[in-house]
């Protein structure tokens, strides 16, 4: 774990309202940045909220409908939830990046990622994102968040073949996933042309993401 995690004084916890999240409620701890932007990586769920508003800021829409628009319906997904935050007077409510799919849905936007972003000869992902995920996308070193080497994290991806510590070992180099609370997981493997999800969200039990996927890899292979 990165020093930020182990210091309980500074954590910030995952919630709103959207002041506090935007360091606009006085509290220190989400008023400035732990580290200059490029010099440091740790996980951020705050980074996320905060491009949720981006997506709201650039786009016009709030990043729900947004994702409903551009990504659900054109993969034929029925059903979904998000998290929103309430705000005070002047930030107002909106939906965080938080959300929940089933299995099968998590496995239509795997599937889009793994055909290059497409999906019934439509573009859906762009594929210039598609691309910088299968490499990291900065120069930061060494072991970081959650024991994972920097070399490990791209564009909200990771990486699994880039760790050294053993966990990695077997799986294909183009591999792709993000491992989630509860033991969920999306990857996606395009040289075996594969997809797996996982959805379990009954408490935080340990589970081996890299494990799960290498056995997945080794039976397309036999």
């Amino acid at each position: 774990m990165g020093e930020w995690w182990q210091n309980k004084d500074r954590f910030v916890k995952n919630h709103g309202p959207w002041e506090w999240v935007l360091g606009h409620s006085g509290d220190w701890r989400t008023e400035k940045l732990i580290f200059d932007p490029g010099t440091n990586l740790e996980y951020s769920t705050h980074g996320l909220y905060h491009a949720a508003l981006v997506c709201e800021g650039v786009t016009g829409m709030p990043y729900d409908l947004f994702t409903i628009k551009y990504l659900f319906k054109p993969l034929g997904i029925e059903k979904w939830w998000f998290e929103y935050f309430d705000g005070n007077d002047k930030h107002g409510r909106h939906p965080s990046h938080s959300l929940a799919l089933s299995a099968k849905d998590m496995a239509r936007i795997a599937y889009c990622m793994l055909q290059d972003g497409t999906w019934a000869d439509k573009q859906i992902i762009p594929r210039w994102f598609v691309e910088q995920t299968g490499a990291p996308t900065h120069s930061i070193k060494g072991t970081k968040t959650f024991g994972r080497e920097a070399q490990s994290f791209s564009h909200g991806w990771e990486l699994p073949a880039r760790l050294t510590d053993g966990r990695g070992k077997g799986i294909p180099l183009d591999a792709r996933f993000k491992p989630g609370a509860g033991g969920q997981l999306i990857a996606f493997v395009p040289s075996l042309d594969l997809v797996v999800t996982r959805k379990k969200a009954n408490g935080w039990p340990d589970f081996e993401y890299e494990k799960l996927l290498w056995l997945a890899c080794e039976a397309v292979l036999k």
